[in-house]
C-alpha cells in the first residue's frame, strides 16, 4: 500500500510554488514532475518565466486545475502560502522540508489540507541513482517513506 507521501504523485494537476527572487526556484520537482507527464505550473511571484514556461505569480492566475502544490518558498512566507493554497480550494500540500513552521502547518490542518512536510519532494520523483535515490533508500529502511 502506497504511503500518504507516495499518494501525493499520483494526481494530474500540480503548481510548484518558488520564489526566485529570495531563493532558487524548485525546479528539480518542477521538471521531475513534467518529466513524468504532469500538468504542472510554475507559481513565481518575482519571475515571469521558468525553464522557458510561464509563470503564474499566483494560484489564482493559473490557467488549469490544480490538484496539489509542491511549496519551496523562504520559511518566512510559508504560512501566507499556506493561507493561498486553502483559499483556492487545494486540499494536497507538499512543504519542501525546512521550510515548514509550525504555524505554517497548523494552518494547513485547521484548513483541512493534507499536508507532507519534512522530507524532499525529489526523492519520490527523481528515477535512477543520485544522492537523492539514496536519500530515498534511507528512507525506506527507516520506515518513513
Amino acid at each position: 500500500m502506497a504511503s500518504n507521501y507516495e499518494d501525493f504523485w499520483e494526481h494530474d494537476g500540480y503548481a510548484v510554488v518558488g520564489h526566485s527572487a529570495k531563493a532558487s526556484f524548485p525546479k528539480l520537482s518542477y521538471n521531475a514532475l513534467k518529466d513524468l507527464g504532469k500538468t504542472v505550473y510554475a507559481v513565481d511571484p518575482s519571475a515571469e518565466t521558468i525553464k522557458g514556461d510561464k509563470a503564474y505569480p499566483d494560484l489564482t492566475s493559473v490557467p488549469g486545475p490544480v490538484d496539489c502544490v509542491v511549496l519551496e518558498v523562504p520559511k518566512e512566507e510559508t504560512k501566507g502560502w499556506v493561507q493561498k493554497v486553502a483559499d483556492v480550494g487545494v486540499k494536497d500540500l507538499w512543504i519542501h522540508m525546512g521550510t515548514e513552521t509550525p504555524e505554517a502547518l497548523d494552518l494547513a490542518r485547521e484548513k483541512g489540507i493534507n499536508v507532507r512536510s519534512g522530507t524532499c519532494a525529489v526523492m519520490y520523483l527523481k528515477q535512477g541513482f543520485s544522492y537523492h535515490s539514496l536519500h530515498k533508500w534511507i528512507a525506506k529502511l527507516m520506515g518513513k517513506f
